[in-house]
């Protein structure tokens, strides 16, 4: 996994991937291990179920390790920004012009992206088309549901 580009995370993300690795190092492998021991006491291993189900699980634990380990490594952190541009850290108020609605999102990077929170991801069609732009700016978004208006309101 060394050739993992950067991962964009705030402070709290990558609090969060630290506490999922810690979960995974120290509870959920000796849990793993444990199931092994046991499934290899049952007997023959060609035939045995609980060893290959325990393997599995070993497999899904070791990788996703080496997975948060290596997001961990390339980790860029995103500083809190007072910015008069839109950028990765920015909380943004924007208007969606067609019907008036506003709406706020923080921009983060793509592993804390979470839409139900208003957290979007800097690849995102709309923090494509806003990144650089200052409040008042107008741009047309292009997404995979088609093209619409925002106007920036506020940045902070």
């Amino acid at each position: 996994m060394s050739n993992t580009k950067e991962v964009y995370l705030t402070q709290s993300g990558l609090d969060e991937l630290k506490k999922e690795l810690d979960y995974l190092k120290l509870e959920k492998r000796p849990e793993v291990i444990s199931a092994l021991k046991d499934a290899r006491a049952l007997g023959d291993l060609s035939e045995n179920a609980e060893y290959d189900a325990a393997r599995t699980a070993q497999a899904e634990v070791e990788g996703r390790i080496a997975e948060l380990e290596a997001m961990i490594e390339k980790a860029i952190i995103i500083q809190g920004t007072t910015s008069d541009k839109v950028s990765l850290g920015s909380t943004v108020k924007i208007k969606y012009v067609e019907d008036g609605e506003i709406e706020t999102y923080s921009i983060v990077g793509s592993m804390e992206a979470d839409p139900f929170q208003n957290k979007i991801s800097n690849e995102s069609p709309i923090a494509n088309a806003i990144m650089g732009l200052s409040v008042g700016a107008c741009v047309t978004v292009e997404s995979p549901q088609g093209k619409y208006d925002v106007e920036i309101v506020e940045i902070s």
